[in-house]
């Protein structure tokens, strides 16, 4: 299991294009990936319940990745995160 957590840059949080991305972005691997605000965890492939955790600018989040190819997943993600949140 590879986890990190980060802070969101995006003026608008997670809104419908970033998490449409990172759905995407998701489905391209084979590992779980579990992304979690405060108590509230969702899968990152269900692209309504992402938008439904309300993350907003400022807020952090931990992602959890759980497979064959975490390794490759976590490197993606964070690189993702970076560029696009």
């Amino acid at each position: 299991m590879k986890q990190f957590r980060y802070i969101i840059q995006d003026e608008l949080g997670i809104h419908a294009r970033p998490a449409g991305l990172f759905a995407k972005e998701v489905k391209k691997y084979v590992s779980s990936v579990k992304i979690k605000k405060g108590e509230k965890e969702v899968s990152a492939e269900q692209l309504l319940m992402l938008m439904g955790l309300g993350v907003k600018k400022g807020d952090e989040v931990v992602v959890t990745i759980e497979g064959i190819d975490e390794e490759i997943v976590y490197n993606a993600l964070l690189t993702f995160f970076q560029t696009n949140l």
